[in-house]
């Protein structure tokens, strides 16, 4: 069976609008050599189409086949768990979508769970709607809980700003679908049909891709052209299974038995 790849976009792929020099070759030849590969991010608000999008601006040409977000793993995981529930969304577009169809009715009132994802369209009053529905009942689920990145002008608070304030003001803590949760981890590999084993999860980040990966016992490999600083990573009590510079320097096919993890 073939090895595949899990790859994080933002800090791996491109940066802002800007694409991560090399990155457009790697998808080519991972496209040229057909090995299995999904881009996998935790942002809920984009559909797999509007990924396709901002990628072929950026000058790497994919079908939405090849994404998997946040909301995509929501959507399956709550039809699994109340097939045909009901849902109070805080979210966007692609959040909205996933649940349209994975037969979830989006409702006012009385829902089987209140949803957050990424936004800056819901008000507070909707943000007080929802705590009341959880304590009434509702199951508080969030999409990610990737933090802001505290810049100045930054028009979005973050969604595990808003979490926060939501189990501040319930007392109940929300269940977490979208990386490092085990949730997406493993709901992205089967949706590639992939085994455990034959699974390799790239990204930028320690506290969500690596760990992610690390926690369902897939290979991870690290790429510095992101989030992650090389002085940083041994604070960590688990560490990847390669360490590079950017995807750019991942020789292909990968062949983890020629591998040595790298000293950090």
């Amino acid at each position: 069976m073939k090895h595949g790849l899990l790859i994080d976009m933002d800090g791996v792929i491109y940066g802002g609008d800007h694409l991560i020099p090399g990155a457009d070759n790697f998808i080519g030849t991972l496209l040229k050599q057909d090995i299995p590969f999904m881009f996998m991010t935790n942002n809920s608000q984009r559909t797999p189409l509007e990924v396709v999008r901002k990628l072929k601006k950026l000058g790497i040409v994919v079908s939405p086949e090849h994404v998997y977000t946040s909301a995509m793993a929501t959507g399956k995981f709550l039809a699994g768990q109340e097939p045909n529930g009901t849902a109070y969304v805080l979210g966007e577009g692609g959040l909205l979508t996933s649940l349209h169809e994975n037969g979830l009715t989006l409702v006012e009132t009385d829902p089987d769970f209140v949803v957050l994802g990424e936004g800056r369209n819901f008000t507070l009053e909707m943000v007080q709607r929802a705590v009341d529905m959880i304590l009434e009942g509702a199951k508080f689920i969030t999409t990610n809980r990737d933090p802001s990145p505290k810049k100045k002008g930054w028009a979005n608070l973050g969604i595990a700003a808003t979490t926060a304030m939501i189990e501040e003001a319930t007392g109940i803590k929300a269940f977490e679908v979208g990386k490092p949760s085990p949730v997406m981890m493993r709901s992205a590999r089967k949706a590639l049909g992939l085994e455990t084993a034959n699974t390799t999860i790239i990204g930028d980040t320690m506290s969500t891709d690596i760990q992610g990966g690390v926690q369902v016992g897939y290979k991870t490999i690290l790429v510095l052209s992101g989030v992650a600083r090389k002085e940083n990573l041994s604070k960590f009590a688990f560490k990847p299974d390669l360490i590079v510079n950017s995807v750019n320097d991942i020789k292909l096919p990968l062949k983890w038995w020629d591998l040595k993890t790298e000293k950090v």
